[in-house]
């Protein structure tokens, strides 16, 4: 059974010898794997870190957006935050970009929390976002790290611990830009 080798236009056939070469004696049958595990830890906050996530409804909001990384492949480890924010990591899909990751998480959980009560009917997201790339060896770290986040914000504000992130992965950023 012969190679299908795809035709060229007449500018390009000089170069087709070097082309069937670089095939010879491939099985192009077999295509290797695209192997990715890429761990996020994704941190946005409400519009003007207004304090309106709070129970039932920040229960219900991060199983909510822990379907929407599902759905997306990008497969949630944990979800958590404070009343004016998220923290999400996940295993990012090979298959989506993370800025449509963000559309999707945002404007769908946006108007899904609208629905949830009338006094959350101005709920919005902050138009930015920080996702940072996390170590394997440091995933624990940063679930524990998600899962006290009451705790720690007894001490520290959702902009004090952002800037912290910004500092640790070496962020360069405009302060003028960065709250909304």
């Amino acid at each position: 059974m012969g190679r299908y080798i795809p035709t060229m236009g007449a500018t390009h056939r000089s170069g087709i010898g070097i082309w069937i070469k670089a095939l010879k004696g491939r099985n192009l049958n077999n295509m290797g794997q695209s192997l990715v595990k890429n761990y996020i830890h994704i941190v946005f906050s409400t519009k003007h870190r207004a304090s309106i996530i709070y129970p039932p409804y920040s229960s219900e909001l991060y199983s909510y957006l822990g379907g929407i990384c599902n759905n997306l492949e990008s497969q949630v480890i944990k979800i958590g935050g404070y009343s004016d924010h998220v923290h999400i990591l996940c295993m990012l899909s090979k298959k989506i970009a993370l800025t449509k990751l963000f559309e999707e998480l945002k404007s769908h959980s946006s108007k899904w929390m609208k629905k949830r009560d009338p006094s959350l009917i101005k709920f919005y997201w902050q138009d930015g976002y920080g996702a940072f790339s996390v170590n394997p060896a440091e995933v624990e770290k940063v679930i524990t790290y998600i899962d006290n986040q009451h705790e720690h914000h007894r001490k520290r504000t959702f902009q004090q611990e952002y800037r912290a992130f910004l500092k640790k992965y070496k962020v360069e950023y405009d302060e003028r830009y960065v709250w909304d």
